[in-house]
């Protein structure tokens, strides 16, 4: 298990990550999600003793990841955004050099290497270089890596990166496979990835933990499982009247109209009976209701929900780039000035 509390890194005047705190059981894929510049990695070259927080603690299965490095770094298994390969040497060559360091048994370390090689299916390239490699195998030779010494916990940072479409696919099922046996932990900021391969997903965006939880926890927790799809006939103001006195409907988006005397809302839905109730509250009020399609929420609108109000934040606060140039009549005043001087 891992419990990570009060977890804070600043560079600075800014806050990469703040006071996150969560746990992480045993026998789950979990998926960090969130935006680029979101504090992914930060979070998890904390979590695995490779960069030091300003404030906090990360607990490995009762070890301290500061005051216990060794034995809590034997738990863990890490494959950062950039492999730690050595391109020189060949996959069998380096996953031998990788056991050694991690005190793998020399009876055992050959053992290992051979198994992790046929798990992650690059035995056949075994004697090539690994700088000349695909960015696929490259990959499948770091997630290698981080499987020597049977870790109970794989921390995968952004793993499919850069991978084409057969690549993906196949990294995704080999992380499947992992977590037959192991707890794994990926970041990614595909949201497919993380609905289709994660049993519990962990939001991240400023650096703040905003949600956490199943996917259906989170759209339950949002009250948008499904979401209605209505085009009615009548008044903009007439129509959002009635929804607002039927019990049940949540969550009401006006959309753009259509066409001309139609409007166009979502709403959120609890049970597939508020489709009845909206159909004959309509009626009575002689709205049309011309389509009504109900379908599941999707994790992007969920994600993109819950980040809007830390995107809204941020744009609060200009960057550097974004303050405004010098006035060029004050600039033409300067160098007036200057010219006098000389």
């Amino acid at each position: 298990m891992i419990e990570v509390k009060n977890l804070t890194k600043r560079y600075g005047d800014h806050d990469a990550v703040k006071n996150l705190n969560f746990k992480i059981v045993n026998g789950k894929i979990y998926g960090l999600l969130g935006p680029n510049g979101a504090g992914k990695s930060t979070t998890m070259n904390m979590m695995t003793g490779c960069l030091a927080p300003t404030a906090g603690t990360v607990n490995i299965n009762g070890f301290d990841i500061y005051d216990n490095p060794v034995e809590a770094k034997k738990c863990i298994g890490y494959l950062p955004e950039q492999p730690p390969l050595y391109t020189e040497m060949t996959p069998e060559e380096y996953l031998t050099f990788v056991a050694q360091a991690k005190g793998v048994a020399h009876n055992r370390a050959s053992r290992q290497v051979r198994e992790v090689m046929e798990l992650t299916r690059i035995e056949d390239m075994k004697d090539r270089l690994i700088r000349n490699l695909s960015k696929g195998y490259k990959q499948r030779v770091g997630i290698a890596q981080a499987m020597l010494g049977n870790p109970e916990i794989i921390i995968l940072d952004e793993p499919t990166v850069g991978l084409d479409p057969k690549q993906i696919i196949e990294i995704r099922d080999l992380i499947r496979h992992l977590g037959h046996s192991r707890t794994v932990i990926i970041s990614s900021h595909i949201l497919s990835e993380i609905s289709e391969i994660c049993d519990e997903i962990l939001v991240i965006a400023g650096g703040e933990l905003i949600a956490s939880g199943t996917q259906e926890e989170l759209q339950e927790r949002m009250g948008q499982g499904k979401l209605l799809h209505l085009v009615i006939r009548g008044d903009e103001e007439g129509v959002l009247s009635v929804l607002s006195e039927i019990e049940g409907a949540q969550n009401v988006q006006l959309l753009p109209s259509p066409a001309q005397g139609q409007v166009a809302v979502d709403v959120g839905v609890e049970n597939d009976g508020l489709r009845d109730a909206i159909f004959f509250a309509m009626a009575e009020h002689k709205y049309a209701v011309l389509t009504m399609e109900l379908e599941e929420q999707s994790l992007e609108k969920i994600f993109l929900t819950l980040t809007d109000a830390d995107s809204a934040k941020a744009q609060e606060t200009p960057s550097d780039e974004q303050m405004p140039a010098p006035e060029p009549e004050a600039a033409q005043n300067e160098q007036s000035e200057e010219d006098e001087t000389v």
